[in-house]
């Protein structure tokens, strides 16, 4: 703005120069005319009168000066001729200043001059006799004018360009300073032209204007990253170059990347050909997903087009953790080959042995004994059967099982006393110590829990061995402590002991008629209530079960949600 202003400035003041500067040379020319027609006419009366007294005399006496002196009678015809030869010359009755003169006495005139070849002033007098002097030179030439001034118009040219440059820049640069240096947050505040106010209020109301529309646009930015940050999916927004506009915490994780690629082509920080091909596809408007396998765990990524109009204008990516889930699907088919598994050896024998017994292949004194086997197998598979049922019934959150106040000890007393007479015939001695406990909980499932660990702790535990029931409490929660002098449990197989049907020892679990889902069981009734189970063991030195229950009573929603998510 500010070359604008001095050029403008500049060329203004140029202007004008060149228009006073021709505005005086023709003044000036306009001057020097008029002084030369009046001393053309003193000249001319001067001559006139040495004529009236001397005659051709006089005329002929005179040098070629730079006059030119013309004698013309009264019929037009030249007398003479200081110039030009008087034999070749026209008559000049016709020429305005000799008409002039004959009628009114003296004449003048401009004009080009057909024998001298140039611009002439003439001047006429009549004489007393009725003929007539003529007196003419050359007139100035605007251009000689100007030469005959070229040195003192070239100075002062130079001093007004001179002059016109540094006002030009030095107001330039004062008109354009307070537009420089005014306050756009602020603008009302400034001292500027009066001509500018419009503007001004028109930018303060736009300013105002820009400000909401910007808190607006932080705060639904804010509310977008509370909520994205918050999310365990991670999100991604790119542009249709691939750009990343806008990533969450979730994915900077899932990626490895951090915030820092905001701006940046996302292919720059990760680029997995499963990626490069779900987003080329993305890019052509439609929809992709993929699953990748990522730092050990499995993420499904899903990247939609943003449409404007018919064009792809953003590409969303959403990444979602499905470890849990295919974990979950790994082990519905494992449940289900361990199912068909545990169940087809019964049937095999059941099945067997009663095709033996139909075709008479049995001894009589056999007899009992295959059919003493058909009603062991068929047992076992009830006693499958029901823990199924029972681990069904669990998982989906045991909703006709009622809470009610349980004294967690006087649930183990009965336990221990119904348990005593298997554990006597092992030789294993039962201790149980503690308090009165009671808790918020299903006494079923309590009963259950008990059980199981100790039916565990006798069928795992040596000859001649302890079983030790502790039961403690605090102001908010009761623990269980269930310790025996058992075979104990391998480290590598402690976090899969709550799988189903998983077994340490298979020989011996089928020995003692284990099914393998008592743990799982367990683990899903301590999940139903809230609570929280550990395991220490050591191989020949025995095992120690601890839980944790809480006295209050758990939310049905946090219930369901811990069994569904921990469910194996």
């Amino acid at each position: 703005m500010t070359e604008k202003f001095f050029r403008s400035i500049f060329l203004v003041v140029v202007a004008v120069f060149v228009a006073m500067l021709v505005l005086i040379m023709g003044v000036l020319y306009e001057y020097f005319s008029y002084i030369q027609i009046n001393h053309l006419k003193t000249e001319t009366e001067l001559c006139a009168s040495a004529v009236e007294a001397k005659g051709l005399e006089y005329l002929s006496s005179l040098s070629n000066g730079d006059y030119r002196i013309t004698w013309i009678s009264d019929d037009g015809a030249v007398l003479f001729d200081n110039k030009a030869q008087v034999e070749q010359m026209e008559n000049h009755l016709e020429r305005e200043e000799i008409t002039e003169a004959i009628t009114d006495g003296e004449g003048q005139s401009i004009r080009y001059s057909d024998t001298l070849m140039e611009r002439q002033l003439y001047f006429a007098q009549k004489l007393s006799d009725g003929t007539v002097i003529r007196v003419s030179s050359s007139q100035i030439a605007l251009w000689s004018l100007v030469l005959s001034m070229l040195q003192p118009i070239l100075i002062v040219m130079i001093i007004a360009v001179a002059l016109s440059l540094y006002l030009a820049y030095r107001i330039s640069k004062r008109i354009v300073q307070p537009l420089n240096e005014l306050d756009l947050d602020n603008p009302s505040a400034e001292n500027v032209y009066e001509e500018l106010t419009p503007l001004i209020n028109r930018i303060t109301s736009q300013q105002k204007l820009l400000n909401a529309q910007k808190d607006e646009l932080k705060q639904k930015q804010e509310e977008f990253n509370t909520a994205t940050n918050s999310m365990n999916e991670g999100i991604i927004l790119l542009n249709k170059t691939g750009a990343v506009l806008s990533i969450n915490q979730s994915a900077t994780k899932i990626l490895g990347i951090s915030t820092y690629c905001i701006g940046k082509d996302l292919l720059l920080f990760n680029n997995t050909f499963e990626i490069q091909e779900i987003l080329r596809i993305a890019e052509t408007g439609e929809h992709a997903e993929k699953i990748i396998q990522m730092n050990g765990r499995h993420y499904q990524f899903s990247a939609g087009p943003i449409l404007s109009d018919t064009d792809v204008s953003a590409i969303a990516l959403i990444i979602f953790d499905i470890t849990e889930m295919e974990r979950a699907e790994e082990a519905r088919r494992e449940f289900t080959a361990n199912v068909s598994h545990e169940l087809k050896t019964p049937l095999q024998v059941i099945s067997g042995s009663a095709e033996l017994l139909a075709s008479g292949m049995v001894r009589n004194e056999d007899v009992a004994k295959f059919s003493s086997k058909i009603h062991t197998e068929a047992m076992r598979m009830i006693t499958l059967v029901e823990d199924i049922i029972k681990l069904s019934h669990l998982d989906e959150g045991a909703e006709d099982m009622k809470y009610q106040s349980v004294d967690l000890y006087a649930l183990a007393e009965t336990t221990v006393r119904d348990l005593k007479p298997v554990a006597d015939a092992s030789d294993i001695t039962i201790h149980l110590t503690g308090e009165k406990a009671e808790l918020w909980g299903i006494p079923q499932l309590l009963s259950g829990i008990l059980y199981n660990l100790c039916d565990n702790a006798i069928k795992y535990n040596r000859e001649g061995g302890t079983i030790s029931l502790d039961i403690t409490q605090t102001p908010q929660t009761i623990t269980l402590n269930v310790s025996d002098t058992g075979i104990g449990i391998p480290e590598d197989a402690l976090p899969r002991i709550f799988e189903r049907f998983y077994r340490v020892d298979k020989s011996r679990s089928k020995s003692v008629g284990g099914t393998g889902l008592g743990l799982s069981i367990v683990k899903h009734s301590v999940l139903l209530h809230n609570g929280e189970i550990e395991i220490q063991s050591k191989i020949g030195e025995g095992t120690v079960i601890t839980i944790l229950f809480p006295k209050q009573s758990p939310k049905s929603t946090e219930i369901l949600d811990a069994v569904s998510s921990q469910s194996i």
